[in-house]
Order: structure tokens, then C-alpha cells, then sequence
């Protein structure tokens, strides 16, 4: 059975949030605006989700930066931020976060005083070497409820994404 679009208080476009959709019973705009609101929707899901997942106050974004420092070495954290996709302002909180449970410390850069380099720490180092791949095996488990297939094309289509979202970035 095909879902109607019906408009419901408070929403404008008239597009339904979940049910199963028609798209070609849509325009391109009406298209557009509902892959908008899935995203979105699947996004804060899936942070909520791996927020749940995170042991010992290790978040994604946490690890994803213990593991950049212990695959890549110390590193400048402005470029630690670019290679995360993480603004300063964020990357900031998660490198204090991090340097408070001791993971991780920051020193000046020894040659560009605007700079500073984040290194593993000893426990950041026992944590990383420890819990890297098993929390992160466990929140890939999710796309474990798509066929190979499937994965495949979603991988295909975020890395499309990315590359536009990124290019409209640079257009502005």
C-alpha cells in the first residue's frame, strides 16, 4: 500500500516522516526534502546510539582521535580536527575530555607557537591498544542488518554525499 502524502499540524510539506514512500509519486523538491528529514532523523539516532555504546566515557568521536594518535603518532591538533572532520571548537572539548581522563596530553609545538600537538599518553596508549577495535566492532555491528550489497551501496552513497556537501562547503 502505497503512503499518501498528507499534511499534518505543524508540518508543511505535506510529506509523511516514516511510512514506506512512493518516490516516483514525488517531485524532485518533495524527494529532496524527505532524504533531508530520513537523514537527519537516521543521524541523531545513530549518535544517540553510539553515545549508548561508548564504555568508559569513550564516544566515537573519542576514539576516532585515539585511534588517529595511535595509527599516525603525535600530531598538530588543528590537522587531527581536519583529518576528523571535527571543528576546533569540538575538537577542542574532546581533546579536553580526552587529556582529563589522562588518555591523551598537549604540548606546544616546538616551532609554531600558534600550534599544539596531542600525543597518547601511557594510559591512552594501554587504552587504545585495548579498546580500539572491540568498541568499534561493536557499533559496526549495526550495519550488520544490511546485506553486503547493501553496504556497499551505502558506502558508495555517503562518500557521494560527503564529496557534495564538500563542494557546496567550498562554494560559499
Amino acid at each position: 500500500m502505497e503512503a499518501e502524502a498528507k499534511s499534518r499540524p505543524g508540518e508543511c510539506s505535506g510529506l509523511p516522516d516514516a511510512d514506506p514512500v512512493a518516490f516516483d509519486q514525488l517531485d524532485a523538491a518533495q524527494r529532496g526534502q524527505l532524504l533531508v528529514a530520513q537523514t537527519v532523523r537516521f543521524t541523531a539516532a545513530f549518535a544517540r546510539w553510539t553515545e549508548g555504546q561508548a564504555c568508559g566515557g569513550l564516544t566515537y568521536p573519542r576514539l576516532r582521535l585515539l585511534q588517529a594518535l595511535h595509527c599516525g603518532g603525535p600530531a598538530i591538533m588543528r590537522d587531527l580536527g581536519t583529518q576528523l572532520g571535527v571543528s576546533p571548537r569540538n575538537m577542542t572539548a574532546i581533546v579536553d575530555a580526552l587529556e582529563e581522563a589522562k588518555l591523551v596530553t598537549r604540548q606546544p609545538h616546538p616551532k609554531d607557537r600558534r600550534a599544539t600537538v596531542v600525543q597518547l599518553s601511557p594510559d591512552g596508549a594501554k587504552a587504545a591498544n585495548q579498546a580500539l577495535e572491540p568498541q568499534l566492532n561493536a557499533m559496526a555491528e549495526l550495519f550488520q542488518a544490511l546485506s553486503v550489497e547493501e553496504q556497499q551501496q551505502l558506502s558508495l552513497t555517503l562518500t557521494r554525499l560527503i564529496d557534495a556537501v564538500d563542494s557546496k562547503a567550498a562554494s560559499c
